[in-house]
């Protein structure tokens, strides 16, 4: 027995000399110069920097803990690469997982806000730029008649929501396992609108890489998405615009007919799907004119062609799905906005040319030329997540009811579909969770009683190494510093929370059920 025990000692103490002790964060320049410059991880790293504690400010979030700061690039076909950037916590306060974060709109930065956000919860987080640069794009920006380089190279295109992610992944979390001298326990991926599309991008082309996917308000059918902008803006010309008093009227009635479906008064709609509001009724009487109490013929007109969404003109089917009722207070970007930032430029540098009128749009035969040149290149609705599903991995999906950017109802059309083609359920591997009078990846501004941090990673990881499912998500920190100390309960759909007494504003006071 003691020889055995001997023995297994010595073979502990053996192993303990062969595993070196993890490279300290003020060794980061050391660390980085460590590698041979024709090794992959060699080639990748351009710079490294020691950050002690609050030496970063990023929009008034400090880092909390020191950390080794890298920067790199990885090249991909015709002579492209993408720029990422690596946090890595010092060792005595990394939590073991490594983490990826999307980007936002049109992309070409790094999103550094969510990389400090994670890194001081101990993750190594790394980022990218999604393969091109938003200062040789517009700053990142799209506007009618702006010519933006990428969009005009395959290949910038493809990495900018399939590829990129897949691009620098492997490198950064070589280069974490280097410097804590010991791989990662977990992987995981978290983004939101254009990272919400790359998540799915992840899951449909390249499932191996990540033990997690969080996807918020994601923008997967990107093409469509930018259609229903088009949309929107085309049907709000003139007086069929909807002036922000017109929009917090139609919420307004909305809410007082709908807002106890959840159990309790809070000035939100827990589920919009089952309120039967009828926008017509606050059409104005034929003898009112000019009134902030009623709506013109028009304007009704307008917000139920919102509520229809776009359709295809040579068989009226839908081509992406239109907005719920109670997110009108959030439609004024709806008008000519995102279509400018989004639609046109896409249509004039992909489609067409910078000259081309989108007010000739052809919501037939155009729509068959967007699929083509675009959707090829941008979208990933495949319901075929089979690759994911046999990897073991999980996927959370995160959609707002009155995100002002996307119709909330396109992630429960989505999901239908991939349930269809596993023939049934799917919750052991992929879940929805729908967010009332929540924004786009974040507070909706008419409604600040809503918590605006949501605790989708949290969740994801609980998930991903427990095996216990995600069926409720929380929300803590609503922009109504009233009510600091308010908490949310969020579910799995088709679950929402109902309210069972106490105090509404505690999450506990919530059930998730159907």
């Amino acid at each position: 027995m003691r020889v055995g025990w001997v023995n297994s000692l010595l073979a502990v103490t053996a192993q303990a000399l062969d595993h070196d002790t993890p490279w300290q964060a003020e060794e980061c320049s050391k660390f980085a110069s460590s590698f041979s410059k024709t090794s992959d991880i060699g080639r990748s790293i351009l710079n490294a920097t020691h950050i002690p504690v609050k030496a970063v400010n990023i929009s008034g979030t400090l880092n909390t803990l020191p950390l080794c700061r890298l920067f790199g690039q990885v090249p991909y076909p015709q002579n492209n690469s993408v720029i990422f950037e690596l946090w890595l916590p010092a060792a005595e306060k990394y939590n073991g997982r490594f983490l990826v974060v999307g980007n936002g709109g049109m992309a070409g930065t790094i999103d550094e806000g969510n990389v400090l956000l994670n890194v001081n919860k101990g993750y190594a987080v790394a980022g990218g730029n999604a393969g091109h640069l938003a200062s040789l794009n517009n700053a990142g920006n799209g506007a009618p008649g702006v010519y933006l380089p990428y969009m005009h190279d395959p290949e910038q295109v493809k990495a900018w929501i399939h590829n990129s992610i897949a691009y620098f992944t492997p490198v950064a979390r070589k280069i974490a396992a280097k410097f804590y001298r010991s791989a990662p326990k977990h992987s995981y991926y978290e983004g939101c609108s254009t990272g919400g599309a790359q998540g799915f991008a992840l899951a449909q082309f390249h499932p191996h890489l990540f033990d997690g996917i969080a996807a918020g308000c994601p923008g997967n059918w990107y093409s469509h998405l930018a259609l229903s902008f088009l949309w929107n803006a085309q049907v709000t010309r003139g007086s069929n615009y909807l002036p922000q008093t017109a929009l917090d009227l139609i919420t307004q009635a909305v809410l007082e007919k709908c807002d106890t479906i959840d159990g309790v008064k809070d000035g939100v709609v827990g589920n919009p799907l089952l309120c039967s509001f009828d926008v017509s009724s606050l059409e104005c009487a034929s003898s009112v004119t000019n009134s902030s109490t009623c709506l013109t013929p028009a304007q009704v007109a307008t917000a139920q062609k919102i509520y229809a969404g776009p359709t295809d003109l040579r068989s009226n089917a839908s081509l992406y799905p239109g907005f719920s009722v109670g997110s009108e207070t959030e439609w004024t970007m709806q008008q000519g906005t995102l279509a400018n930032a989004f639609s046109i430029p896409i249509l004039q540098n992909m489609v067409f040319n910078l000259t081309y009128d989108s007010s000739t749009f052809n919501w037939g035969t155009d729509v068959d030329a967007l699929d083509e040149k675009v959707g090829t290149f941008i979208d990933e609705i495949s319901p075929d997540l089979s690759t994911l599903k046999a990897t073991g991995a999980k996927m959370l999906v995160f959609q707002s009811w009155t995100d002002p950017f996307n119709a909330a109802t396109w992630p429960i059309q989505h999901l239908h579909q991939i349930e269809d083609f596993f023939g049934g359920d799917v919750g052991d591997w992929f879940r929805l969770f729908m967010i009332p009078g929540g924004g786009h990846c974040g507070a909706a501004s008419n409604y600040p009683q809503v918590p605006a941090s949501w605790h989708v990673l949290d969740a994801l990881v609980q998930w991903v190494e427990t095996g216990r499912p995600a069926t409720e998500m929380l929300g803590t920190d609503p922009s109504d510093k009233s009510l600091l100390n308010k908490t949310s309960k969020f579910c799995s759909w088709p679950q929402t929370a109902k309210f069972l007494g106490g105090d509404p504003n505690n999450w506990n006071s919530f059930e998730c059920r159907e």
